[in-house]
Parts: C-alpha cells; sequence; structure tokens
C-alpha cells in the first residue's frame, strides 16, 4: 500500500510514520509513505497558501490551487510506479465520523491519499474537485488536520499485511467486530490488593474466550449502548436446539403456577430494584404474583413452565387476543444458558396466527433488549413512562418501550 499525506507540516507526519510498530513495517518496505508541502506548490514569492475567505469571517482558508497540483503530483507518481488513481480523503470537521469499518475499507485501498486541513479551512472548489470523501475523527476542533490525518494513517496501515506480527492482534480489539474489547490484565498476579480474574489462571482457552465474550458485551453495552445497539442489529441470534430434558408446559396444576410465580417474583424484583421504591417492592410478594399471574389467565393469556430435568426455571406468557408476549422470567440461577432466547422463539411460534407479534420492556433492561433486537424485534414507540414526580412507585425516571417482531429485518430468523 501507497499512503500519501498533504500538509503544511510534512515533518510531523514524516516522524511519526517513521517510529515504533510503523516505522519497523515502514523500514521493511510492507507499505510506501510519502508526505508533501503545500507551500512546494503555490505560485506565489511568499509562499503563501492562504487568504480570507469570500464573504468575511474569522480566519484564513487553504488556497485551492497549491492542495490541486500536489494532488496532481501524486497522481502522476502513482501512475509512474503503475498504481491506480489514489482514492483522496480530505479531513475536515464536516467529514463523515470515523470508525473502524471505515478503516478496514480504507485499508483495502492500494494508494491512499491524506489531504490536511488548517486554519479556517480548505478551499471548498479543490475538495469538489479531488475528494473521493471527507473524515472526521470526532466532534472536537484540531487546529490542523495532521493529527486527524495521523490516526487514519496509523489505523489503516496497522491492517495491512505484516505490519502487526499476528491478525489476532487488530481481530480481538476494540471497534474490530462492532464491540469493545474485553479487559486485559497481566503480571503481577495481584497489585494493590486487586487480583487477576481467576478465569484467566486457569488455562482451560474455551472457559476464557467465553469470559472475555461475555466481558466484551457487558462492556459495549453498559459504556457504549448506541454501539451496542447497532451490533445487536447485524447479528441475529438463532437459539439454540432445545436439550432433551428441556420442556414447555403450559401451566395447569397449583404446584406449576406456585413455580411460575416464584421464578416471576425473583426476576421482577431483580429488573425493577434499581426503579421502584422499597415499600412498592415489598409488596410485590409470591402471592401477590401468583395472583396476578392467574387474573390475566383470566383475560386470555396462556403461561407456559418451561424446566430443565424436572426443575423450573423460566416463564413466558401470550395473549392469543392481542398477539402480546410477556412475563418472559428466567430464573436468576439458570440465566446465561440460552433459555430466554428459546423461550423468545417458543411464544411466538405460539402466536402463529399473528406475524407481528409484540412485547414491552423497561429502558434500563439492556439485556432483555439486546436479545429482542437479535431475535427480530424492533423499537415501535413509547408504551408507558414512569416518573417519581408522577408515580410514587418509581423511585427512578424510565420508559417501558414497545417492540414488534419484523420479520423483514430479521434476516437469521428461521420458523
Amino acid at each position: 500500500m501507497r499512503i500519501d499525506i498533504v500538509t503544511l507540516f510534512p515533518e510531523l507526519c514524516d516522524s511519526f510514520l517513521g517510529a515504533s510498530i510503523l516505522g519497523r513495517a515502514r523500514a521493511k518496505g510492507l507499505f510506501e509513505a510519502h508526505c508533501h508541502q503545500i507551500r512546494d506548490y503555490t505560485l506565489n514569492k511568499q509562499r503563501q497558501t492562504d487568504d480570507y475567505p469570500y464573504g468575511g469571517g474569522c480566519g484564513m482558508v487553504l488556497y485551492a490551487q497549491p492542495i490541486a497540483d500536489c494532488l496532481r503530483e501524486v497522481q502522476r507518481q502513482c501512475a509512474a510506479a503503475g498504481r491506480g488513481k489514489p482514492h483522496v480523503v480530505f479531513l475536515t470537521a464536516g467529514g463523515q465520523p470515523y470508525t473502524q469499518s471505515i478503516a478496514k475499507r480504507l485499508a483495502g485501498c492500494d494508494s491512499l491519499t491524506l489531504v490536511c486541513g488548517h486554519y479556517e479551512g480548505i478551499d471548498e472548489r479543490v475538495i469538489e474537485a479531488f475528494g473521493d470523501e471527507e473524515i472526521s475523527i470526532g466532534d472536537y476542533v484540531l487546529t490542523g488536520g495532521e493529527l486527524a490525518s495521523l490516526v487514519v494513517a496509523d489505523s489503516v496501515l496497522r491492517l495491512q499485511p505484516g505490519v502487526l506480527a499476528e491478525a489476532q492482534g487488530f481481530q480481538e480489539e476494540s471497534h474490530w467486530d462492532g464491540l469493545l474489547e474485553y479487559p486485559q490484565y497481566t503480571r503481577p498476579e495481584v497489585w494493590e490488593g486487586r487480583t487477576v480474574p481467576p478465569v484467566l489462571l486457569t488455562g482451560d482457552h474455551e472457559r476464557i474466550a467465553g469470559w472475555r465474550a461475555r466481558q466484551s458485551h457487558e462492556r459495549t453495552m453498559n459504556r457504549r449502548p448506541d454501539l451496542y445497539e447497532a451490533w445487536c442489529r447485524t447479528h441475529p441470534l438463532t437459539p439454540g436446539r432445545w436439550k432433551r430434558s428441556e420442556r414447555a408446559a403450559l401451566i395447569r396444576t397449583e404446584p406449576e403456577w406456585a413455580a411460575a410465580a416464584e421464578i416471576y417474583t425473583a426476576g421482577w424484583q431483580q429488573l425493577c430494584a434499581d426503579v421502584c421504591t422499597a415499600d412498592y417492592l415489598a409488596a410485590h410478594t409470591t402471592d401477590f404474583m401468583k395472583r396476578e399471574l392467574q387474573a390475566d389467565r383470566a383475560a386470555g393469556w396462556a403461561f407456559y413452565l418451561h424446566s430443565t430435568a424436572g426443575e423450573p426455571d423460566a416463564l413466558v406468557g401470550v395473549c392469543h387476543r392481542t398477539g402480546e408476549i410477556g412475563r418472559l422470567y428466567v430464573a436468576p440461577q439458570a440465566q446465561g444458558r440460552g433459555i430466554g432466547a428459546k423461550l423468545l422463539a417458543f411464544a411466538r411460534k405460539k402466536l402463529a396466527e399473528h406475524p407481528r407479534p409484540f412485547l414491552t420492556v423497561l429502558d434500563c433492561n439492556r439485556r432483555a433488549i439486546a436479545l429482542y433486537l437479535r431475535m427480530g424485534f424492533r423499537p415501535s414507540g413509547v408504551h408507558a413512562v414512569y416518573d417519581p414526580a408522577q408515580d410514587p412507585a418509581a423511585s427512578a425516571f424510565c420508559r417501558e418501550l414497545k417492540f414488534v417482531y419484523t420479520p423483514s429485518e430479521n434476516e437469521g430468523d428461521a420458523r
């Protein structure tokens, strides 16, 4: 790959590309890098590169001419070396936000040219004439585009074959597959009373991989819910096969209602602990929850109890009249086994007469929202709002969202 940077400070950029990992890779010929001084292409004696903006305003604007002539020279050099026309990127505050997916795409270019803005900006006409795209590395302002160009260059060049020792070195990092990376640890095993998670010391690669995957999901869910939602939308989930020891049956007997009420109570208390008052939580006893389930049954709901090896561990309800799925709870000790996904698919199939069944979920229940998104349910408005200023049972503001099954978006689904 060849990368060119068009800048007022070529020494700054060149020194960065000659240091550390990139410097060693450049010395080995794993990529070719050139930094061009815009002033070398000016036509005035003062080597002036900017002037006042038409229409007035603060700051100075870079001329189109020297940048255009520099880009033409880069194109000539690429052609002389047998390369195609370079892909030209202008680093501007108004460009599209830079992401790892863009880095992957740019890493596939044979020739990439980065143009650094400065002062108040660049004459728009040269961007229109030569630019293939504009990129911004964030919603903040820098004194020039050099740092931005180096961010792009670093993220692209490290993806070139041989630059990093192993491809796994970047494939497991944050943003590579849309998630943040799991936490890392090194020696000593205990530092100032803080220990390394025991699973990392077991040598069990399968358990370690599972732990890292869970940590990656948790970290992304909590720190970057926007990223996690996007990831869920693009990674459909197919529930695992039911084990021989698993079954889901319509609740009929008193012992089954009692078991369902216990699962419902434990799950509801766990979910609502941070959004409901202590008095409201205390009022929702197992007996109260059993009466609520039975009242729903009288209103047309059907409830199914999931069990593993004869032990009840999950609950789900469906309403054939409205097409609603509800009361999906998995006992705390059974969470993390994929039971929730299996029961959600089970409930949707029970509502075969409703092609677009729906459900509701609190906006603070991120795990459930992730599950629903991955299984083809999409947001469809706000069902209810719980505001402590108006609702005496609420201790924190939250919303109950409505999600509707949307088959057209759920490419990974199989009925």
